[in-house]
């Protein structure tokens, strides 16, 4: 919530893709989130730099902003909007912004909403491929496990979605 009088909470969602909710469990999960944003009475802008997509959900209430990839001009609109918080939606948004984020609004909470855990997925994946199950090892060898990792660590806030993955 607010204090009387105060500005509205100013929240920057960077997505690698537009929310679609009727394509994803992720999609949904981000629909919920935005809806929770808004219910708060935070102000909220969705950045992509994606194409837009027909299936892409239009939210009443939510600035929906093209960026541009590896781009100064990402510096001067994070900048100029100086967020109160930040959520990227996976490891790979986060370590294609979160510097960015860093360096130009530093006041800024960051936040990492894993969905699932990507290195978990995929070490799944392997595992049922090579016809065993998964075993730890998989995960302590696997170079997404590091990036998303060190993607956690580098956030002030991580959201989970089971326990499998804590």
């Amino acid at each position: 919530g607010n204090c009387a009088g105060s500005a509205p909470t100013q929240v920057l969602i960077i997505g690698s893709v537009w929310p679609e909710p009727t394509s994803s469990a992720a999609g949904t999960r981000m629909q919920e989130l935005l809806h929770l944003f808004l219910h708060e009475g935070w102000k909220c802008t969705f950045a992509c730099a994606a194409q837009d997509s027909p299936h892409m959900i239009s939210l009443e209430g939510i600035d929906m902003v093209h960026i541009t990839l590896n781009s100064s001009s990402f510096d001067e609109f994070v900048a100029d909007m100086a967020p109160d918080l930040v959520l990227f939606d996976r490891f790979m948004t986060e370590e294609q912004y979160g510097w960015r984020v860093e360096a130009h609004a530093p006041k800024a909470i960051r936040i990492l909403d894993t969905e699932d855990l990507h290195c978990l997925r995929y070490a799944r994946h392997e595992a049922v491929k090579a016809g065993r199950a998964l075993q730890v090892e998989d995960l302590l060898k696997s170079e997404s496990a590091k990036r998303e990792v060190a993607s956690i660590l580098r956030c002030d806030l991580t959201l989970m979605i089971s326990v499998a993955e804590m």
